[in-house]
């Protein structure tokens, strides 16, 4: 009779320890781990404009002809090593860069050249080349390298400085100086005569003030007047009647933005 007490003491917990283990088991919370951030898209954004310009008849003429203008600006690269500009429209700007450099010119029609006689004809020419530049909010210089195909094969640079305003958020105005070098082959092919071989070198000095408006995010206005005076051997040239050129153009940009 006296082993039921100490067997009911041993018996007791069971019941206890029984429904402890009948709980739940509590499994922890793991958070998933985050997404790596996706690598930067390719992207490819420019601005093409087209419009009408005036301008001499060719380079020295004292007669003006009014023509097709068209430009092309590298706004956004972002593709291998190379990442230029910025994803932010509203993004000015500041720092070294480099930017595309391209200039048209139209043939020339020796039998247009006024008092100089055996000339032959040049082709039109398209300039194709890089610039480096360093801008600030208020002001920017710039100085591009150009090499020419068809009407010549030659190398010109351009050395130019502009100073900002902008009256509001749509609105830039700049205004500044520019000089034009110009190889051998330059000079020669458009200041060479019978008689007369032009060098290369400083070719011509002069003041560009441009003005864009943006009408939508994707449209806008440009406009641009310049005013340049030859020197050195391109002013020597009997091809030069006017040492002052002056050129004015006015048209429509349109932005492109591919990112792939």
């Amino acid at each position: 009779m006296r082993r039921l007490p100490l067997l009911a003491f041993v018996l007791a917990p069971v019941p206890a320890f029984a429904g402890s283990l009948a709980q739940p088991v509590v499994e922890p919370v793991v958070a998933p781990a985050a997404a790596p951030a996706p690598a930067p898209g390719r992207a490819l954004a420019f601005t093409l404009r087209g419009g009408v310009g005036v301008s001499p008849e060719y380079f020295g003429s004292d007669d003006y002809e009014v023509g097709p203008d068209f430009g092309f600006a590298l706004d956004r690269l972002r593709f291998g090593p190379f990442d230029i500009g910025n994803d932010d429209p509203d993004f000015v700007s500041t720092g070294f860069g480099l930017r595309g450099a391209f200039r048209y010119i139209g043939e020339r029609d020796a039998d247009d050249v006024e008092n100089v006689a055996g000339l032959e004809d040049v082709d039109a020419a398209l300039e194709v080349g890089v610039g480096v530049s360093y801008d600030q909010r208020a002001y920017g210089v710039f100085a591009d390298l150009r090499h020419g195909f068809g009407g010549h094969e030659a190398l010109v640079a351009e050395l130019g400085m502009d100073l900002y305003a902008r009256p509001s958020d749509r609105w830039l105005l700049s205004a500044g100086p520019r000089v034009l070098i110009g190889s051998d082959d330059y000079a020669d092919t458009y200041f060479s005569t019978p008689g007369f071989e032009a060098e290369g070198g400083v070719i011509s000095a002069g003041v560009e003030v441009g003005a864009t408006y943006e009408v939508t995010e994707v449209w806008g206005i440009d406009a641009a007047a310049t005013w340049e005076r030859f020197v050195g051997d391109a002013e020597d040239s009997p091809i030069t009647v006017e040492d002052d050129q002056y050129a004015a153009r006015i048209g429509l940009t349109r932005k492109f933005d591919f990112r792939f």
